[in-house]
């Protein structure tokens, strides 16, 4: 194809050749926008911030769009005009999975920005219990039309509305989560909610997690039915995830993984997601300017979500009222470390040797994000809420937040307090070891919060965080549930299984069972068996995931478990209890 320019002249080859390049490698360039196209959508809608005359539609788009719009009601005759933003931190890296980067640093070798528009309409005018069908469209400034299918949307639920609302967590783009969606859709019919304790994606400004990975269980298209992700066992088996939330609204709780670290000061958004700094240490050294860029942010999270408010705490904590139950949201979680303790470990317990003599390199344990012990402004608002009448009324009490108070995971060890620091030196004056402890007497959720929803007749307390399911009842009769077995599990820690922790030092760190003294309950349909062939109070598997819905109708929290490794057989439901 090429001998026809063989006479002419050099210029004139070299630019047909970079044209012809820059043509084969669109998208694949550092600096480039990648995967979806300029004329599509890169997400269906969902739904948001529900009241009782209306509802918000969201979607997203890798152009401004010319104008946005969502057509509504019957024949789709009405229309409402989107507010849209650009945001503000979403990257991609090498470590993403997006376009035609399937290793590390095959197209991305530093964090790139990767424009991503948002937009939101608010539709109005609604009647409470009326489902009526809407549509998204988005024009490119290239001309044509993007649009969504045809889905339904309802203001808020009226009270004494039976409803299905999905308890979920801990997605992650883990193996199981489309599978597991999938099945939950199809278990329950019309799901009317989703409430999810946190950990949405792995790492929250990377825009591939939530929009587009390219293994095919990104956030959105998992929850969207727009999903593509293979298991393989013995068989490959895809699943497409469920459409849920293009007619559901969507709840969610703020987890580690929502949480940013310092902006900038680490070459991959891997590391940028490690190197938070509690607020007080980013003062000392930055100074009050950017002071969440410096040590921790959940810019992107807020960004996407459109929740309920509170008046001190905007969306990281709020409460709503949605049908039959009064839902509050705590923020509640800390940044994971390693528990172990080399001497190059960045951990919960220990920090690095070669950072002794650099404290801004310090991780400063396992620090919480948000204070909430007594007399911050988070408990404040918490007790207030759970005094107002809209919380009292509530026919169901629900509270929900990302870590355990009681599991059999790993991740409830230590205690969620702040940790308790100290610096050991030779006698020349050099440090020599920098150690942190969390008294259990001090964890904040089972010494101050826990006794507060159990004295305000709270009725089920839902989280997640370490990756099982598990469940609990205090003598009071207030219930727990951690169903986090939803992509993959690492571990119930019972038996010989036992925790990582420190051994000799000054606390006490629980190896195996619940570390605050509550035995899980047996399920109470068809439990599992162990190795033993005895019938185990919980679920720990990368083969089996779990889902949760709770029945307004009748009160019934209902657990179902799908074995990935024989997709033709059918969802199983071994475990219910109802709330009082």
């Amino acid at each position: 194809m090429f001998r026809r320019f063989k006479n002419r002249p050099a210029p004139l080859v070299s630019l047909f050749l970079c044209v012809l390049c820059l043509t084969l490698i669109y998208g694949c360039l550092p600096n480039s926008q990648p995967v979806a196209e300029a004329s599509t959508l890169l997400t269906e809608p969902f739904l948001q911030l529900p009241t009782e005359n209306s509802v918000r539609v969201v979607w997203f788009s890798e152009f401004p769009g010319e104008k946005n719009t969502v057509a509504y009601g019957e024949n789709l005759k009405q229309t409402t005009d989107a507010t849209t933003i650009k945001l503000s931190h979403t990257r991609e890296d090498q470590q993403s999975r997006v376009g035609n980067q399937t290793e590390d640093k095959q197209v991305y070798q530093k964090p790139v920005q990767r424009d991503i528009w948002r937009h939101e309409a608010e539709i109005t005018g609604l009647t409470s219990g009326n489902k009526i069908d809407y549509q998204v469209t988005s024009k490119p400034e290239n001309g044509g039309d993007a649009k969504s299918k045809i889905y339904n949307l309802t203001p808020a639920p009226e009270s004494g509305k039976p409803l299905k609302i999905l308890l979920t967590s801990d997605h992650q783009l883990k193996p199981m989560t489309a599978a597991n969606l999938q099945k939950a859709k199809e278990t329950a019919g019309n799901i009317d909610a989703v409430f999810m304790a946190g950990d949405l994606v792995n790492i929250s400004d990377r825009a591939s997690e939530w929009f587009d990975d390219n293994r095919g269980g990104a956030f959105f298209p998992a929850l969207q039915g727009r999903a593509s992700y293979e298991i393989e066992n013995g068989v490959k088996t895809a699943y497409t995830g469920g459409e849920i939330i293009q007619n559901a609204p969507l709840f969610t709780a703020i987890g580690n993984h929502e949480v940013m670290g310092r902006r900038g000061k680490s070459d991959s958004l891997g590391g940028e997601y490690n190197d938070t700094i509690p607020r007080a240490v980013a003062k000392n050294l930055y100074g009050e300017s950017a002071l969440s860029a410096n040590s921790f942010n959940t810019d992107t999270y807020e960004e996407i979500f459109s929740l309920p408010e509170s008046k001190t705490g905007g969306e990281k904590y709020y409460a709503t009222t949605f049908g039959d139950v009064r839902l509050v949201v705590l923020y509640a979680t800390n940044i994971w470390r390693v528990p172990n303790l080399d001497p190059d470990a960045k951990g919960k317990y220990r920090e690095r040797a070669a950072d002794f003599d650099k404290p801004e390199n310090w991780g400063y344990g396992q620090h919480l994000f948000e204070p909430i012990d007594p007399g911050s402004a988070q408990y404040n608002w918490l007790v207030e809420e759970l005094n107002s009448p809209e919380f009292q009324q509530a026919k169901y009490k629900i509270v929900m937040f990302h870590h355990p108070v009681h599991s059999l995971g790993e991740n409830i060890v230590p205690a969620y307090t702040n940790p308790v620091q100290t610096i050991e030196k030779d006698d020349s004056g050099k440090i020599t070891a920098i150690r942190y402890e969390y008294p259990i007497e001090k964890d904040y959720l089972i010494r101050d919060i826990v006794p507060l929803l159990e004295k305000n007749k709270v009725q089920l307390v839902f989280y997640g965080h370490s990756h099982l399911w598990n469940r609990f009842r205090s003598p009071s009769g207030m219930h727990f549930l951690e169903s986090s077995n939803v992509g993959n599990n690492y571990g119930a820690y019972v038996g010989d299984k036992k925790r990582n922790v420190p051994q000799g030092y000054k606390e006490k760190y629980i190896q195996v069972g619940d570390p605050n003294g509550l035995e899980p309950i047996m399920p109470s349909i068809k439990p599992l068996t162990g190795e033993d062939g005895k019938s185990t109070p919980y679920i720990a598997s990368n083969e089996i995931t779990v889902f949760s819905i709770l029945d307004t109708g009748n009160g019934e929290v209902s657990s179902y478990y799908f074995d990935t490794t024989k997709p033709g057989d059918k969802v199983i439901k071994f475990d219910n209890f109802k709330l009082k």
